[in-house]
């Protein structure tokens, strides 16, 4: 049965639109797999990868047919249900609490098995099944409209820019690794061949700098421009989302007060970023990559900005809808969706819930329990840290150095933990001074 109603769209040429577009997508991959097929059967470099390029050629080449015969196969109507269920429980929170789990499951995987994951073929099996589940989630027309939208593509092409440059800087640092370890150096040090600013180095930027301006002139004719009617304050777009590169500070306003969000944590961001050259006692990895001389160092960027920063724009991105709402990859976008916030000051845990009194008048008596909190987290946690699982730290940096870096390792580490305590147990600020505007 081929029509719009059966498949969701709005007509049948939207749908026939979507099979052809899905097909000729489709094709384009059968073409690279070809390609990678025979560049890994050229002189014999790995045949097993060549083989697997071939059988992923044909299976897309299986599903592209279908598709250009406007006969292709969609989404399971049932899983896109199931997923919207599971999202939508426990009053809205599970979506975004499953979302933040699997993202560091899936970081925290990538980093323990990184030799096999960064194998190139395995690799390139991940990308062909995000292609393929890709593709066949575009037969919805909820994930369509919100996946095609003009401002949205470079989010896509965020996605997968950042994955390839994050396995190849870890496909060498495995290399690296393992050279090391059989007591060879690593490979930059093999490649000491010195290229010419000019003319190699102006040549390659000016070749690179046409081909960009081509492609950008390309993408201005296919992709309109998404302008809209000027802004007023009489009609506000829902969701009145800021540009992609801020999304990731809009979902953090959620949790917090602006002046936390909007200016605390981003100086603190530079200030770290400042700081982290003279606290870093570790001298090895300079000038080649590496993952077994400075896991810790690694492990910490990856997770300020893969975890913290990619995976929240993502989620501003394609998850969040009307209301700043959490929608699942495949829910229709509702405006009249409500979810009732019940969300509670930790104030209110202790004095209402835990001593079953009313809330004491005096501002400090009132948030004494969260100021405590507060300081506790900022103050003795360090020290306590420098006697048990940081002391090798303690000894090679001292307690000053140690101090700086867990205190900007704990203001990093505070955004995970408001979004614990805002989902789990509705604490909405563990410090709450309207008084004076201080609300943390």
């Amino acid at each position: 049965m081929n029509s719009a109603a059966a498949h969701g769209f709005e007509s049948v040429a939207e749908w026939n639109t979507v099979q052809t577009g899905l097909g000729v997508f489709y094709l384009l991959v059968v073409l690279l797999n070809l390609g990678f097929a025979l560049y890994q059967g050229k002189g014999k470099r790995d045949t097993r990868a060549g083989l697997y390029g071939a059988i992923w050629s044909v299976v897309f080449l299986i599903l592209t047919i279908p598709y250009l015969a406007h006969s292709g196969w969609q989404l399971s109507g049932s899983f896109r249900g199931l997923t919207t269920r599971i999202m939508g429980a426990a009053g809205g929170q599970a979506g975004p609490i499953l979302y933040t789990t699997l993202s560091v499951a899936g970081f925290l995987l990538f980093l323990y098995y990184r030799k096999f994951l960064t194998y190139p073929t395995v690799a390139w099996a991940i990308m062909n099944l995000s292609f393929l589940v890709g593709g066949w989630s575009m037969t919805d027309p909820e994930f369509k409209k919100i996946i095609a939208k003009e401002d949205n593509v470079p989010i896509t092409m965020l996605i997968y820019s950042v994955g390839f440059f994050t396995w190849l800087a870890m496909r060498k640092a495995v290399v690296n690794d393992d050279r090391i370890a059989k007591g060879e150096p690593p490979v930059e040090t093999l490649e000491n061949e010195k290229v010419l600013v000019w003319p190699d180095l102006v040549y390659t930027e000016l070749i690179c700098m046409v081909v960009v301006t081509f492609l950008l002139v390309i993408w201005a004719v296919v992709l309109k421009a998404p302008l809209e009617q000027p802004a007023t304050s009489a009609k506000a777009p829902n969701p009145s989302k800021a540009p992609w590169y801020f999304l990731g500070l809009q979902e953090m306003l959620v949790y917090y007060d602006p002046w936390i969000a909007g200016i605390v944590l981003p100086l603190m961001i530079i200030q770290g970023l400042i700081t982290i050259p003279y606290i870093d006692f570790n001298q090895k990895g300079n000038g080649y990559f590496t993952f077994a001389q400075r896991k810790f160092a690694i492990t910490v960027f990856m997770i300020g900005f893969v975890v913290m920063w990619v995976t929240l724009i993502v989620l501003g991105t394609f998850l969040r809808g009307p209301n700043w709402n959490f929608f699942g990859p495949y829910e229709y976008w509702d405006t009249h969706k409500v979810l009732p916030l019940n969300n509670v000051n930790l104030s209110e845990y202790f004095w209402l819930n835990t001593l079953h009194t009313t809330l004491p008048d005096n501002w400090f008596i009132r948030e004494l329990p969260g100021i405590l909190v507060v300081l506790g987290y900022f103050f003795l946690l360090p020290p306590l840290l420098a006697r048990t699982i940081m002391r090798p730290f303690f000894i090679k940096m001292g307690f000053l150095r140690l101090f700086l870096l867990v205190n900007l390792l704990q203001l990093m580490a505070s955004l995970p933990i408001k979004l614990v305590f805002r989902w789990v147990i509705n604490v909405k600020f563990i410090v709450y001074i309207p008084e004076y505007l201080i609300n943390i």
